[in-house]
């Protein structure tokens, strides 16, 4: 996901709740909430690229808490970033530098690191974070290492996968195969089991009208360096889940787009105005924020020429955690996200129903969320 959004991160977190309120001091937006889901503290991702560990983590504190087994859990989402980055390097290298590889990643990552790896709580790895974290120059390391070696031409000395080890853990140090916590000693797969978090209970959805709808595609955004697939709905099916899922106390890990004038974490609010950014005056831009504003119509249409044109890209990983309706009625998720607590809502902000619509580029959920009509037509088993 995008790095230009790391320049909005910032270095605090707490947590916040919220029954009735307004997106900021001087708001007319008055928001009642319908349902608000636990999801443990606000994280800060800090100068990292790592949104897609940050909120994939905080989907799966929620769905520990969800199973009556997560109370005071923290997990870490280092470990997560020191497992995938040895074998996103492989794949890069395999692929003779043609493939992506950064700090970018994608929920598709944190199922993958649950599967084969685990998880582990932060008091146990946190990645030697200072006050927060940065890993610009650890990754300018590790390009330079695999761009010499995807571009080498003959035998390539197979000792380079340690070089690559031994810099993730000169950074950030080493993963824990197992550890003490509580009491107790863990396997970072026990400890996953323990929280009862299954790789095998998460379904990956998206809605575009490129591929068959109720059928299974490979994602064609950059970071899904894995060519993870994603189950493809029609678009009223995708906004149903969504509602369906936080209706029934299942939290939702996002993907989207945060490129859109109307997207303003820090205002705590992301719209799609009716009428174009570049035709309103200085003051009605200014309105958007501040008070409720008619928005777009989103068709599979108007949201597929926005992906195919890449005006929606895989920005940013956040974690919808509940659903709210302004004065006019209007819905709303109220989103979790990862830049810390400086805005409006400590760290929260509103996404309306067709910005969510418009700029998701996929969703990751409990399969147990999903409308039992709709997962019966994807062939999914609840």
């Amino acid at each position: 996901m995008k790095k230009w959004i790391l320049c909005l991160a910032v270095c605090y977190s707490t947590t916040t709740a919220m029954a009735q309120t307004t997106n900021k001091e001087g708001s007319k937006y008055q928001f009642t909430v319908i349902k608000n889901l636990d999801a443990g503290d606000v994280e800060n991702q800090g100068r990292t690229g790592t949104c897609w560990s940050f909120s994939g983590l905080s989907f799966f504190q929620a769905e520990a808490l969800r199973n009556g087994k997560g109370k005071g859990a923290n997990l870490s989402e280092m470990f997560v970033v020191r497992r995938m980055y040895p074998l996103k390097a492989v794949n890069y290298v395999r692929m003779h530098g043609k493939a992506n590889f950064g700090e970018g990643g994608g929920f598709p990552d944190d199922l993958l690191c649950l599967r084969e790896y685990g998880l582990v709580p932060q008091a146990v790895y946190d990645g030697n974070r200072d006050k927060v974290y940065n890993h610009a120059e650890m990754v300018s390391v590790l390009e330079g290492l695999t761009n010499k070696i995807g571009a080498a031409e003959g035998t390539i000395n197979p000792n380079w996968k340690k070089a690559v080890d031994g810099v993730l853990n000169s950074y950030i140090g080493d993963a824990p195969e197992k550890f003490e916590y509580q009491g107790k000693s863990y396997t970072p797969q026990s400890y996953a089991k323990e929280l009862g978090l299954n790789a095998d209970d998460y379904v990956l959805v998206s809605s575009f009208t490129h591929h068959p709808y109720y059928e299974q595609f490979v994602l064609e955004v950059p970071d899904n360096w894995n060519w993870e697939r994603v189950y493809n709905v029609p678009l009223n099916d995708f906004t149903a889940i969504a509602e369906n899922a936080i209706q029934n106390g299942y939290t939702i890990a996002w993907a989207a787009d945060v490129s859109e004038k109307g997207f303003n974490f820090f205002e705590g609010l992301a719209v799609v105005p009716e009428t174009e950014f570049s035709d309103m005056s200085a003051e009605e831009k200014k309105k958007v924020f501040e008070e409720p504003v008619k928005e777009k119509t989103i068709t599979p249409e108007l949201r597929q020429k926005a992906f195919d044109n890449f005006e929606t890209q895989d920005d940013h990983g956040m974690h919808i955690v509940g659903m709210a309706k302004d004065q006019n009625g209007k819905v709303y998720f109220r989103v979790k996200n990862s830049w810390g607590t400086t805005n409006p809502g400590s760290g929260y902000f509103y996404a309306s129903e067709p910005y969510f619509a418009y700029k998701t580029t996929c969703i990751m959920l409990n399969k147990k969320a999903l409308p039992a009509d709709v997962a019966k037509k994807l062939g999914i088993k609840q």
